[in-house]
């Protein structure tokens, strides 16, 4: 999901200060030039934000398409786990021991989860992964995108999926006040008859949800309980979401299947930016995360149609954005039944092996090797999408802002 993308951009925001954004957020943002990157770290921007983030969504994108990882990139991967299990976002000396200064969360975590548990050889790493985010629970059932944030749709919905990939049934993992996930999701789902059943995003400094397509996607999935890259085609005449109070978190993912549906139905089958300052702009990324989520709602007929939208429109974003945008129309394309080794005449496998070490093997193609193939210059996630992530955190952020943020676990 977007998500994922990220809070820990706000979080910068107000440590750097107004001044320092521009420089830090700007979408080419290159590592400095005494900064040498990983060898086995996907992308080549600067990795600060979205480094264990983009380099999951590579090697399970691999993974679903029975391409090997280079060892050096899991490798990489596991390297970045702090003692606790938790991840952060990036770490530039992962010898170093995280300390409480270090700002473990809940997506970057979730999202090495459902990559290494899919890889299949790093159990212990999952464990201590699936234990520290039963750790951060919130009373409510729920994640929020660092410890101590409250609950928002896309940190749950990253996390159900990650329990799923792990082996564990999401309903029984509960807080300490018996709630699981599937009693926080329903509750962030907005009126049927004002906001189409939408998951909400809540305003920063009000906390108010307010209608959101990403948080709605990505509600949508956690509340079946899928994760990214286990959704395929459903067979079958798909019925019409009806509204209703969502007491249920069946009823929610309904709700928020339907709300998708109508907004896709109203833009050409691609979703649109909301981001501050961005005018009739494609939302790439959250159309690829609705293909996703409409699709394990059943709701084929739509999911093919944005995926096919994405195939022909998302080539100049894939190869600005990076790994991770290759892995999102990865997921899309195998989720709406199509061939992502040729989704609109591209074969995203290829694209997205070429920016990063060689895979050891890629099966299903021998042509899709990046040992010949020049590195893509995209590092990673467009920064304008991290931003927009990070607002998922909703009132969390206000505590960013604020100071008020609870001491982070190491």
């Amino acid at each position: 999901m977007n998500v994922r993308r990220s809070a820990a951009v706000l979080a910068a925001v107000a440590v750097l200060g107004s001044a320092a954004a521009p420089a830090a957020f700007a979408d080419d943002a290159k590592p400095s030039p005494s900064t040498a990157l990983p060898s086995g770290l996907y992308g080549k921007t600067d990795p600060k934000f979205d480094g264990v983030f983009r380099q999951s969504y590579a090697l399970l994108a691999q993974d679903a398409e029975g391409v090997e990882p280079a060892a050096k990139a899991v490798d990489w991967l596991t390297g970045q786990q702090c003692a606790s299990g938790g991840f952060a976002a990036y770490r530039a000396d992962a010898s170093a021991p995280c300390n409480s200064k270090t700002t473990v969360d809940s997506n970057s975590t979730a999202a090495a989860v459902q990559a290494l548990a899919a890889l299949g050889n790093e159990k212990k790493t999952v464990g201590k992964s699936v234990e520290w985010l039963k750790s951060v629970q919130n009373k409510d059932g729920g994640w929020g995108y660092n410890p101590g944030l409250p609950t928002d749709a896309n940190s749950t919905g990253i996390v159900v999926g990650a329990l799923v990939a792990a082996g564990e049934n999401p309903a029984d993992v509960k807080s300490k006040d018996g709630k699981s996930a599937f009693d926080a999701l329903p509750k962030l789902v907005m009126d049927c008859d004002k906001d189409g059943g939408a998951f909400g995003l809540a305003d920063p400094k009000s906390g108010k949800l307010s209608p959101n397509a990403d948080a709605t996607a990505a509600g949508v999935l956690g509340s079946l309980g899928r994760g990214l890259a286990s959704v395929s085609p459903k067979k079958g005449e798909a019925t019409s979401p009806k509204c209703a109070k969502p007491d249920t978190a069946t009823q929610a993912a309904s709700n928020g299947a339907g709300y998708l549906l109508d907004t896709l139905g109203k833009s050409d089958d691609h979703l649109m930016s909301a981001m501050p300052g961005a005018k009739d702009q494609p939302d790439f990324g959250n159309t690829a995360d609705a293909v996703l989520a409409l699709a394990a709602a059943g709701q084929q007929d739509q999911a093919k149609k944005s995926a096919e939208w994405l195939a022909k429109n998302s080539a100049d974003w894939a190869k600005q954005s990076g790994p991770a945008a290759y892995a999102q129309l990865v997921f899309a394309a195998n989720a709406a039944g199509m061939d992502a080794r040729d989704f609109g005449g591209a074969d995203l496998v290829k694209q997205l092996n070429a920016t990063g070490p060689a895979p050891q093997s890629a099966s299903k193609s021998p042509s899709a090797s990046a040992s010949d193939e020049k590195k893509d210059d995209g590092g990673g996630v467009s920064i304008w999408w991290i931003i927009g992530v990070g607002m998922v955190a909703g009132i969390g952020i206000g505590f960013l802002y604020s100071g008020n943020r609870k001491k982070q676990q190491p």
